[in-house]
């Protein structure tokens, strides 16, 4: 049987450490379903091109390789904005949409090469538009203040100069880019369970999510 998790959220929630944590427990193969986008947004911009742009995010898209998931420039804040940018363009999502649908169905093998058991992919559509049917779907959220600040921290740990009220700034307007798009918007599915980490450590919200996800699924 092959398992899939969906995890959504907004940015700076903690679903890709969740993600990650939850994918080596359950012997899961994990898709970061934002560094496509990211990928997608950095080829744009490092080309001088503009993100909002339909047809060069949209050539982007339908070009990308995935060995350029392994750019280390994907996790810049830059590349964060560019992201959120292109994945409000209808044929950047259906142009990646296959890919991470195919991630679902046939699951690489795992770093040691064991058999994956099934795929968890964190990202802002999963549970609503690119795996609908997966056995359990988590929604990862945070207050704004509480994201900016995890953001923040991140960026100064990495070296790299920033400031609270401009990260903030950032985050509110991605929030409402990815809420407020066409496109399959940010928002949990209906049987989702959806988690608030505003309050809550690593540890807390890996427990609460392995507790929904054993009574779904029996694991």
């Amino acid at each position: 049987m092959n398992i899939v998790i969906a995890v959504d959220g907004p940015a700076a929630a903690g679903k890709g450490t969740l993600a990650k944590r939850l994918a080596d427990k359950y012997g899961l193969a994990q898709l970061d379903t934002g560094l496509l986008y990211r990928a997608v947004g950095y080829k744009v911009i490092s080309q001088g091109g503009d993100p909002e742009n339909i047809e060069v995010g949209e050539a982007a898209a339908r070009s990308l390789d995935p060995a350029e998931l392994a750019n280390s420039s994907l996790r810049t804040d830059e590349a964060a904005q560019a992201a959120s940018k292109v994945s409000a363009i209808p044929g950047v999502r259906a142009a990646l949409l296959d890919f991470q649908r195919n991630f679902a169905a046939n699951p690489p093998a795992l770093a040691d090469g064991s058999a994956a058991k099934g795929a968890i992919l964190d990202g802002r559509d999963i549970g609503t538009t690119v795996c609908p049917d997966a056995a359990a779907k988590l929604f990862i959220t945070a207050s704004t203040e509480i994201r900016a600040e995890r953001r923040f921290k991140e960026l100064q740990s990495r070296g790299l100069g920033a400031i609270y009220a401009r990260v903030l700034e950032d985050m509110v307007e991605r929030d409402a880019r990815d809420s407020g798009r066409s496109a399959s918007p940010l928002k949990a599915a209906d049987d989702a369970c959806i988690l608030d980490t505003s309050e809550l450590d690593a540890d807390q919200a890996f427990e609460q999510s392995v507790e929904f996800i054993t009574s779904k699924n029996n694991f």
